[in-house]
């Protein structure tokens, strides 16, 4: 008892030394230069292009810190660190699915997809069948995706409030979930796709950065011995610690949870290839061969990041210790910020707590564009307008969009606090690799591929997903060893799950796949040999992708 009620003391303690003026100071002044930033990039805004696409002016390693400053959400900083802290081994599974992830993207879809030379997903699916019924499908698939990784990032900043800035009021959290979505509405309004991507690339060498110096800080106090830190996080955990260093700890203790350790990699693995969001960052470079060398940067820069988590994780494991983590505000996302002021006192903390801001403000910017450009593009100018609309009109409908949506993340985000981040994240990868993956690589690779196969797959992949998410332990009946609900409804005596694993993807994925195949034998032949050439040629050498680029 009086370990417990000393580790809540502790908890007390740092979140009160954290000094709240310096950090809010820290992140001011981050806003104020990101800002400067997208006003003179959004002075060269002129067409539909330069909006959605950046004008398709970065270089291979420009975007590819771009796509890693999208990729590198809160919940990668700041969930993966405290996973590692809290469940050791099992936590570090995470970052290995996230890697991976982008060697599916490399070699299936991003070259491909940049020489179909468009603005969005549903520009590649709806290529060479019916445009409107894939647009409206591919969009709608776009919107749910970015509407529940965006409710994971508002969720996300409402309950690191609670830690960095000492905001313990419900009423305070929701001010700041607001405060984040206006500047990501203003970000996105006047800087489009050019002001976001220097957002993205700033935040990302910021993140970069303050992780590469807290690892180092770390490996010095333990003689640059990986070993002797781990060592650390086993012996401060106490009895059972060893469990932190072998795998099974979180996801080992029966069948069921090996399966929903399958479902969660399954979703991780094939998710990234089918988020809206990263995908459309294929289309702001110039050639083919500069999104290959995006996505190599990517990896890189992705993959050294991942590694330094490792060090984090187990760093705040031997540092701040497991118990003092799960006690404070933010519970397990509290890890990283914990680490910072062990290691560095509040400016640290106050600088880490700037790096996990501007984390999410670049991250939710993303999102919105991408949400914005599909429903501006795919749904307004294509479905609803026929087509028939000037690119002028198209921007605008966008940034009336833009401004939609945020109001809806802001509401959705305030309603979202308390609830799990990392679930909403991997809910978000589940629809994508369920609604979107099975569609995209039909499209590109199966020339028999058909409009009724690509409503199947989408619709029956969307679907699928979110009624099993809802039927799942997630959302109702899951309940601690106090006995207190672990589920999003508090309440424990509402039990309707029925579908056992927490991620549904091992389910949802295969099915999205099989329902392509069996639409696309019953429905009505209407594929173009014609156009399916067109697409091959196009895609696997990028003839024709650029006088696309102008017709637009």
């Amino acid at each position: 008892m009086s370990r417990n009620g000393g580790t809540l003391q502790a908890a007390a303690e740092a979140t009160e030394v954290g000094n709240p003026a310096v950090n809010i100071g820290i992140f001011a002044a981050f806003v104020a230069v990101t800002l400067v930033i997208v006003f003179r990039a959004s002075k060269n805004n002129r067409t539909a292009a330069d909006y959605y696409a950046g004008g398709r002016s970065f270089t291979g390693p420009q975007n590819g810190t771009a796509i890693a400053g999208d990729y590198l959400s809160a919940a990668s900083f700041l969930g993966i660190a405290g996973a590692i802290a809290v469940n050791g081994y099992d936590g570090f599974m995470y970052s290995i699915g996230f890697l991976v992830a982008w060697l599916v993207a490399l070699l299936l879809v991003a070259e491909l997809l940049r020489n179909t030379g468009k603005f969005t997903m549903a520009d590649v699916l709806s290529f060479r069948l019916k445009q409107r019924p894939v647009r409206m499908a591919a969009a709608l698939a776009t919107l749910a995706v970015v509407f529940f990784y965006l409710l994971a990032q508002m969720a996300g900043a409402g309950g690191l409030v609670a830690l960095l800035l000492g905001i313990s009021s419900a009423a305070g959290q929701s001010l700041v979930v607001a405060v984040v979505g206006a500047l990501m509405i203003l970000y996105v309004l006047v800087g489009g796709m050019k002001g976001t991507t220097w957002v993205q690339i700033i935040k990302a060498v910021l993140l970069i950065a303050g992780a590469a110096v807290m690892t180092v800080w770390v490996l010095a106090k333990f003689g640059f011995n990986l070993s002797d830190v781990m060592q650390g996080a086993v012996d401060r955990f106490g009895e059972g610690g060893e469990a932190l260093i072998e795998p099974g700890k979180q996801y080992g203790a029966s069948a069921l949870t090996k399966l929903n350790f399958l479902s969660l990699a399954l979703a991780l693995v094939l998710g990234t290839a089918g988020l809206p969001h990263v995908l459309m960052r294929f289309y702001t470079v110039p050639t083919a061969k500069e999104a290959r060398r995006s996505v190599v940067w990517a990896i890189w820069l992705i993959g050294i990041f991942y590694l330094f988590t490792l060090v984090l994780g187990y760093g705040a494991g031997a540092l701040v210790g497991a118990d003092t983590i799960l006690a404070a505000p933010g519970g397990v996302n509290s890890a990283a910020p914990l680490l910072a002021f062990a290691l560095g006192g509040e400016i640290l903390l106050g600088i880490i707590a700037a790096v996990a801001f501007a984390t999410i403000l670049a991250v939710v910017a993303g999102l919105t564009i991408t949400a914005a450009a599909s429903f501006a593009h795919d749904i307004y100018a294509s479905v609803l307008k026929h087509g028939e609309v000037n690119p002028d009109g198209e921007v605008r409908v966008a940034r009336i969009t833009v401004v939609v949506i945020g109001i809806l993340a802001i509401v959705g985000g305030i309603f979202a606090q308390g609830q799990n981040i990392a679930f909403l994240v991997a809910l978000a990868f589940a629809v994508a690799a369920s609604a979107n993956l099975p569609t995209i690589l039909y499209s590109l690779f199966w020339k028999k591929f058909n409009t009724t196969g690509a409503l199947w797959s989408m619709y029956g992949g969307l679907i699928s997903c979110i009624v099993l998410i809802a039927l799942s332990p997630v959302v109702s009946g899951k309940v601690g060893p106090d006995g207190a609900s672990l589920s999003m409804i508090k309440d424990t005596s509402v039990d309707f799950s029925v579908f056992p694993l927490e991620n549904p993807g091992i389910v949802s994925i295969p099915l999205a796949f099989l329902l392509g195949w069996i639409g696309t034998q019953l429905g009505r032949r209407d594929e173009s040999p014609e156009k399916f050439a067109e697409m091959e040629v196009r895609s696997l050498t990028g003839a024709g992708s650029e006088k696309a680029v102008l017709h637009h």
